[in-house]
């Protein structure tokens, strides 16, 4: 395992590992000249420009070794909010069609739903979100129903955040691309626990995010496969090959890189700890755990549960000593549930019991127990 960064080392046990990672100390390590001393703009012509420069192209490529692509065939975005968005609206505009279409799916994440909002309203595109299962899952018959010649894009995530369902990307990917239409993937909870290979899925566009991957907040990607005509998020110099202007973020791009060239999904240890968890839950609170989202297609690392007759919130709020999430909100004093979970067809006491509980890199044997035993006491004591 590798070395445990100093911010866990004292506080409590972190099982939040789909809301961002910590920052790896050798990625650290490789990012910090870039910020003490090779501080020069790559794009300019003089020699202090010269190691940004290489940094930065060596970066990409890692970043391109990791998912299979070439090189240029990624670019570098400052956040994956910004990259779902260069992604759909950019596919959509781009494609200069009098009566866009977009298909995406009703439990996406806010970035791609929002984005796809904004294009209906300010672009009068159609959007369609298709339903999902029980699991969460969509039926491919269902996309296929839905596509005619008006769809430009169609946008469905690799692994869903809260429950970690996992979408049949490649077949959706493949109907998509054989009606004449364009496939986005927001692969950004996928990454770096299950291998990715953009040739495999058949993607034209994925998004890619360093938090979740053990580099800093501040930097992610987006695959175009090569030939994608995009309209650019932002205007002015021409960086990322006129796909995203503004001086590139160097030392972050950097951390991304040296994270993806370790990048193990160690999917056999981290699914061992996640069942465990679940089977101590299940054993000390029989008949009250009811699992959220598929038991097989899933991210290996993730575990929703609902506790029958617990609020998730105040499950969390009595246990300091573990971080995780929930997937409700409050508004004005007043819980609103996962939109995730009842897009599922849960009711709403489940989803406001839900609890997201997600493992990582440094996740152990002692965690698992340990973590268990706290919310098993909390909820007695509830």
């Amino acid at each position: 395992m590798a070395e445990l960064p100093a911010a866990l080392a004292a506080g409590p046990i972190y099982l939040d590992y789909n809301a961002t990672t910590p920052v790896d100390p050798r990625v650290a390590e490789a990012m910090w000249p870039y910020l003490a001393h090779w501080f020069g703009n790559p794009g300019s012509a003089h020699r202090y420009a010269e190691e940004p420069k290489r940094a930065l192209a060596e970066a990409r490529g890692q970043v391109a070794d990791w998912i299979g692509a070439a090189p240029d065939e990624v670019v570098f975005t400052g956040s994956g909010s910004e990259a779902d968005q260069l992604a759909i609206r950019g596919a959509v505009l781009a494609a200069r069609s009098p009566r866009p279409r977009v298909i995406t799916q009703a439990t996406e994440h806010p970035a791609v739903l929002a984005t796809c909002e904004a294009l209906r309203r300010l672009h009068g595109a159609r959007v369609t979100a298709l339903p999902v299962d029980g699991e969460g899952l969509v039926d491919p018959d269902a996309l296929s129903e839905c596509l005619d010649d008006d769809v430009v894009l169609v946008s469905v995530m690799a692994a869903n955040n809260e429950t970690g369902a996992l979408q049949p990307i490649a077949e959706l990917a493949r109907r998509s691309r054989a009606a004449g239409a364009l496939f986005h993937c927001d692969a950004a909870q996928a990454a770096g626990k299950i291998p990715l290979d953009v040739g495999a899925l058949g993607v034209d566009l994925l998004t890619l995010v360093g938090h979740k991957v053990y580099a800093p907040k501040g930097i992610a990607a987006l695959y175009v496969r090569d030939g994608v005509a995009l309209e650019p998020v932002g205007y002015g110099g021409g960086q990322e090959r006129g796909r995203r202007a503004g001086t590139e973020n160097v030392a972050s791009a950097v951390a991304f890189g040296a994270a993806a060239g370790i990048a193990d999904p160690e999917r056999e240890r981290i699914t061992a700890l996640r069942d465990e968890l679940h089977e101590r839950l299940v054993a000390a609170l029989p008949g009250r755990v009811g699992l959220n989202g598929p038991v097989a297609e899933r991210l290996p690392n993730t575990l929703n549960v609902s506790v029958d007759g617990v609020a998730g919130h105040a499950l969390l709020a009595a246990v300091p000593g573990v971080a995780a999430s929930t997937g409700s909100a409050c508004h004005s004093g007043l819980r609103t549930p996962s939109p995730v979970l009842m897009a599922m067809g849960l009711s709403r006491e489940r989803a406001l019991g839900a609890l997201r509980l997600s493992l990582g890199r440094w996740s152990t044997p002692q965690d698992v127990r340990a973590a268990a035993d706290l919310l098993v006491d909390a909820v007695t004591t509830l």
